[in-house]
């Protein structure tokens, strides 16, 4: 095999692995990815609103930080396990 070759094969085969590892990483947890995407959308909504709501809309933030803090723990852990 000659140098040209072996070199074409091996940017080849790293771009191959490089694919892979990049389609892995964005399939990652659909269910986990969709539910933080969700909760993030929610903290924006709730942000938006007026905040006159006798300390609920605050404490739905709140909540809904956590929530979101959970999630990211959660796609963490699996993640090292």
């Amino acid at each position: 095999m000659t140098t040209r070759r072996f070199f074409t094969v091996l940017t080849l085969v790293v771009l191959l692995a490089t694919g892979f590892i990049a389609g892995r990483a964005s399939a990652d947890q659909p269910h986990m990815q969709a539910a933080l995407e969700h909760l993030r959308a929610a903290k924006i909504e709730l942000e938006k609103a007026i905040a006159d709501k006798g300390g609920h809309r605050a404490k739905a933030i709140a909540l809904v930080n956590d929530a979101i803090a959970q999630t990211e723990r959660g796609i963490a852990y699996d993640r090292r396990h």
